[in-house]
C-alpha cells in the first residue's frame, strides 16, 4: 500500500478558520499534532465544517455513556479494519473508563465474558456490520438496554463510525504520530 490518496492540508488548502478550529480542538483533546483526519477532510472546507457539527454530537457531545461509545467505536473501528480509529480510541477509550483488557477483548472476534449491557451492544455492532441490520431478536436485546432516543443514537454512531472508517481507510489517512 502506498501512502494518502489526498495529504493533510496546510493552512492554506483548508482555511485559516478550519486550521484554528482544528489546532485548538487537537490541544485541548492533547492529541501531538494535527490530526491527519481533520487536515484531511478539511479540504473541503463547508463540508468538513457541517460534519464535525454532526460528528460531535455524537462524540463527546452524545447522550450514550462515554464508555458505551468508545466500545462501540473501537468494536467498529476493529471490524472495519481501520488502524486510524483504533489508534485514536484506544486512547479515549482509556479515558472513558474501558481497561486494557476491554479494549483488547473488543478487538477479538471472541465475544466470551461479556454480559448485559457490554455484550448486546457489541453483538449490534457485528451484526451491523456484517448486515447493515439488525434482526428483531439482536434489536429486542438491544432494547433492553438502550432506550429509543439511545437506541437511536447507537445506531447513527455505529454507522457514522463504520462510513469514517470507509473514508480513512480509502484515502490511506495514516496513523497520527
Amino acid at each position: 500500500m502506498s501512502g494518502p490518496r489526498i495529504t493533510p492540508g496546510g493552512p492554506r488548502d483548508i482555511g485559516l478558520a478550519n486550521w484554528t478550529m482544528i489546532s485548538a480542538g487537537a490541544k485541548a483533546a492533547r492529541v501531538p499534532g494535527l490530526p491527519h483526519l481533520f487536515t484531511t477532510m478539511a479540504r473541503h472546507k463547508s463540508l468538513f465544517r457541517a460534519w464535525l457539527f454532526f460528528a460531535g454530537r455524537l462524540m463527546p457531545r452524545g447522550k450514550l455513556p462515554r464508555r458505551d461509545t468508545e466500545l462501540v467505536i473501537i468494536r467498529t473501528a476493529w471490524r472495519n479494519g481501520c488502524d486510524y480509529e483504533l489508534d485514536h480510541h484506544r486512547r479515549l477509550g482509556k479515558r472513558a473508563g474501558l481497561s486494557e483488557q476491554d479494549i483488547e477483548r473488543a478487538t477479538s472476534p471472541d465475544l466470551y465474558g461479556w454480559t448485559g449491557r457490554d455484550l448486546a451492544l457489541l453483538n449490534a455492532c457485528d451484526e451491523l456490520h456484517a448486515t447493515r441490520n439488525l434482526d428483531d431478536a439482536t434489536w429486542d436485546e438491544l432494547r433492553k438496554h438502550l432506550s429509543e432516543r439511545d437506541a437511536i443514537e447507537f445506531l447513527l454512531l455505529a454507522g457514522h463510525y463504520g462510513m469514517l472508517a470507509t473514508f480513512i481507510n480509502t484515502l490511506r489517512i495514516e496513523v497520527d504520530h
